[in-house]
């Protein structure tokens, strides 16, 4: 089902908003067993919200096409009263006391929340292997990862357990669970969406977006949650556009780049095949296609690997044990306040968090920071000039999502470099602050198994019309 088809269906009282609500839950109860893709669910206040929606369909009442979708958010955008975890057990006990700007526009179409979707802690991984509560699997295959960090909310999508989902994409962290999930994953342009109530990991690269089936789920999500916020300062207003109504005669003229920094090797066999026969779709409709050059993607991964811990380590400072969580463990005994310090972030945080924050502490420590954080963002700013000297000719970049398939559960978590290069091909957009969207090609069999493969399309800034156009387009063959 689609946003489209829930829309009408609900108008024409092929059901009611509270029907299709229970029934979500009564998969939930069955399905998750396996996934593990939610965290906490709040049926309660689900099924009163879509109520409200019935009742207002009921009174002949104009209301939203999300009016009583079933949405699964990410467990670091606060919703509030509900838990709040970022996937961590430093924050086991914290909920939130207001609503993200997301949140808040989605209840205000009549969006329905059925609860927080399981991540990497505080967001920070590719496999959702990082979760301080349990694994998530991915439907396609219980034995592999649904990506990371919003493995949790692409799996949702992808085993029916929620009709779209909001996620985080900092590196990648929507579009490769996506890509692994055979969903669609959209990550806004940077200031396209407001922050305000997002647990934040990196703030320069943090963006919230939508997982969907379609390209015109994801364009209907990202229609509602951007705009300009006044809690956020980065946030900037939404420009008319074709995003809800794409025209395909514009849409037709859009000039394609194949960078060949993307196409260098490293694919697997069954990406290689999947992005071939996406290209081949593509210059099916007489698109014009030309090949560019974005000389400083070699570099991406290194300066990233430098920017985002030293933001992480500055944005995790306030999870000290004062002001956010409590010594759960009555055996860690406490003696002055040096004590709650270490001890609260020695044992709430996670391998993965305490690695990036003592990396990113010393990055930014007297005598390195120039050595390193300063010279990363200078490499940060050359990446963002490759793609606006590229969108000077081309108005959409083409390439893959990742360079594999969806690795096995346990494959590369004894190896972080190898697990870091499974954004190799996502974090560039981030760095420069454009908009990308990773849509499915089709499945292909792995050991057995049909596994997804997914390619991206990358846009100017908040150009999301053209690369949505692009992918419905893409979606109508």
């Amino acid at each position: 089902m689609t946003i489209r088809k829930f829309h009408e269906g609900l108008l024409n009282r092929e059901f009611s908003a509270f029907e299709i609500t229970k029934s979500y839950f009564n998969w939930i109860a069955e399905k998750d067993r396996e996934i593990g893709a939610y965290l906490s669910l709040q049926k309660d206040e689900a099924l009163e919200a879509a109520a409200a929606v019935d009742a207002e369909v009921a009174a002949g009442e104009k209301v939203d096409v999300l009016a009583g979708v079933p949405f699964g958010i990410k467990d670091v955008i606060l919703i509030e009263g509900a838990p709040a975890t970022a996937g961590s057990r430093i924050l086991e006990k914290y909920q939130a006391s207001y609503d993200a700007t997301v949140i808040k526009k989605l209840k205000e179409a009549g969006a329905v929340f059925l609860g927080k979707t399981n991540l990497d802690e505080f967001a920070m991984g590719s496999s959702t292997e990082n979760s301080g509560y349990q694994l998530v699997h991915n439907p396609y295959d219980l034995s592999r990862v649904p990506g990371g960090s919003s493995g949790g909310s692409a799996a949702a999508v992808a085993a029916d357990m929620a009709l779209v989902s909001l996620g985080t994409d900092t590196g990648g962290s929507i579009r490769q669970p996506a890509a692994f999930c055979g969903v669609v994953g959209l990550k806004p342009t940077y200031g396209a969406v407001s922050r305000h109530g997002l647990i934040a990991l990196a703030s320069s690269l943090d963006q919230i977006g939508p997982f969907a089936k379609t390209a015109e789920d994801a364009a209907f999500v990202f229609s509602r949650i951007r705009g300009r916020d006044e809690f956020d300062s980065t946030s900037e207003a939404a420009k008319e556009d074709d995003l809800l109504n794409p025209d395909f005669e514009r849409v037709k003229k859009l000039r394609v780049g194949i960078p060949r920094e993307y196409f260098a090797g490293g694919l697997s066999a069954e990406v290689e095949k999947g992005i071939a026969e996406a290209e081949q779709k593509l210059r099916s409709l007489k698109l014009e296609f030309e090949e560019v050059s974005l000389p400083h993607t070699k570099y991406a991964l290194s300066a990233y690997y430098i920017i985002l811990p030293a933001e992480a380590s500055a944005n995790l400072a306030r999870f000290d044990g004062i002001r956010y969580s409590r010594i759960q463990n009555s055996k860690i005994k406490i003696q002055n306040l040096k004590d709650i310090y270490f001890k609260t972030r020695g044992n709430g945080f996670g391998a993965e968090p305490r690695r990036r924050i003592l990396l990113g502490t010393f990055v930014l420590s007297a005598g390195y920071y120039d050595a390193y954080y300063a010279k990363a963002q200078k490499v940060r700013r050359l990446i963002w000039r490759d793609f606006d000297e590229v969108f000077k000719k081309v108005d959409v970049i083409f390439a893959p999502t990742t360079p594999d398939v969806a690795f096995k559960i346990g494959e590369k978590t004894g190896d972080p470099l190898a697990m870091y290069l499974s954004d190799v091909f996502t974090i560039p957009a981030n760095l420069a602050g454009v908009p990308a969207v990773s849509l499915p090609v089709k499945k292909y069999s792995v050991a057995d198994k049909e596994l997804p493969v997914g390619f991206q399309l990358i846009g100017g800034r908040f150009r999301e019309a053209d690369i949505l156009g692009l992918g419905q387009f893409y979606e109508k063959l």
